[in-house]
C-alpha cells in the first residue's frame, strides 16, 4: 500500500537528499517530478546539480503545471518542490481555490494510484510579514497547501540544518 510522505523545511535544509535517499532504499520505479524552470543560469546550476544527486535509473519528468496528471500505477514518486509549483501556478493565473483544487487532485491521484509519493516543500510562512500583496497571498497559500498535504499524509517530516525531524507517522519502511 502507498504512502504519502511530506517533507517540508527551510531553504537548503536537506530535503531533497532526505528524499533521495528514502527513495533510493524503499522505492522500486522512481519518477522524480521537477517543477523548476530553468529561467537564468544560477536556477540551470541548481537543477544540474539535482540531477546528478538522482540515480540515471530514474524516470524525470519536468513540469510545471499539471504534475498531477503524472501520478500512476507501477511508479513511486518524489515531487519537488510544492513551493515551486504554487508559484507557476500563482505567475499563470490560478487563484486560491484553484491550486487548492490542483492540490486535492494530486492527492487524490496518488491514492488512487496505490503509490507512494515525496512530497517535498519549503517553509515560507516564519519569517517577516512580506511588505507586497503577491508576496503575503503566495505565503498564505502555501500555508493553506501545506496543511492539506499535512494532513493527508502517512509520514511527515520537518527538516532543520539537514536532521529529519518527525512530526508524523512511523519511519518509512
Amino acid at each position: 500500500m502507498g504512502k504519502i510522505i511530506f517533507i517540508t523545511g527551510h531553504v537548503r535544509s536537506g530535503k531533497s537528499k532526505f528524499a533521495v535517499k528514502i527513495a533510493k532504499e524503499e522505492f522500486k520505479n522512481v519518477v522524480f517530478i521537477a517543477t523548476g524552470k530553468e529561467i537564468d543560469d544560477e536556477m540551470r546550476e541548481r537543477i544540474r546539480k539535482h540531477k546528478e544527486s538522482r540515480p540515471e535509473k530514474w524516470k524525470t519528468i519536468e513540469e510545471e503545471i499539471d504534475i498531477e496528471n503524472f501520478i500512476g500505477r507501477d511508479n513511486d514518486y518524489i515531487i519537488d518542490c510544492l513551493t515551486t509549483w504554487i508559484t507557476n501556478l500563482i505567475i499563470k493565473g490560478y487563484k486560491e481555490k484553484d491550486i487548492i483544487r490542483k492540490v486535492e487532485k494530486l492527492i487524490e491521484n496518488i491514492k488512487d494510484a496505490n503509490c507512494s509519493a515525496i512530497i517535498i516543500s519549503n517553509e515560507v510562512g516564519w519569517g517577516i510579514v512580506p511588505e507586497n500583496k503577491l508576496a503575503r497571498d503566495f505565503r498564505d497559500i502555501i500555508g493553506i497547501v501545506h496543511q492539506i498535504i499535512a494532513e493527508n499524509s502517512d509520514i511527515f517530516y520537518l527538516m532543520v540544518s539537514g536532521i529529519p525531524l518527525k512530526l508524523k507517522g512511523d519511519k518509512y519502511g
